[in-house]
């Protein structure tokens, strides 16, 4: 990690301010309310948060203990269905399928070969039919787009703009 999200997060309630609008268009409009999501690099919980609380069962993994406790903090105190995962992504394998996958400006903290690998792997575990929702610079997008265009799965893009790529597992 090469800021210290960690002390930020000691330090700082909500570090990170409110999740993207464009993720919570997608979530409002989605019409199952029990989807499998999988948060990787939630920090605080600024999505994990919104998206347990319209209904969802979350998976919320990230480097920072801190950033863990606050989610898991919350989640205890509404009753909201989130399991908060200590884990450097680089070495995170998900124990189960997941219909959403969310990677909200994670990967860019990674060096180019271990953030395509990254998000090579965890596509794998997302189930057909199922979601992958990327934020992250805009620069990084073609290497992701390669990525899915190289997965056996046929992914089908239904956002690709102003560094957000939102794909859909055929």
């Amino acid at each position: 990690m090469t800021y210290d999200y960690d002390a930020l997060y000691q330090q700082q309630k909500d570090a990170l301010g409110a999740p993207f609008r464009e993720f919570v268009a997608f979530f409002e409009d989605l019409p199952d309310t029990s989807a499998n999501v999988l948060d990787i690099g939630c920090g605080q919980g600024r999505d994990a948060l919104f998206i347990a609380r319209r209904g969802h069962q979350v998976t919320a993994v990230d480097l920072s203990p801190a950033g863990i406790a606050d989610i898991n903090k919350v989640a205890l105190s509404e009753d909201l269905p989130i399991t908060g995962v200590v884990a450097d992504i680089a070495d995170y394998t998900p124990n189960a399928p997941h219909d959403i996958l969310l990677i909200d400006r994670t990967l860019h903290m990674l060096d180019e070969a271990p953030r395509l690998a990254v998000l090579a792997a965890l596509i794998q575990k997302v189930t057909p039919g199922g979601w992958t929702l990327i934020a992250d610079e805009k620069s990084n997008l073609p290497g992701f787009r390669q990525v899915f265009a190289d997965d056996a799965a046929e992914w089908t893009t239904h956002k690709d703009t102003k560094g957000f790529l939102f794909m859909q597992r055929g």
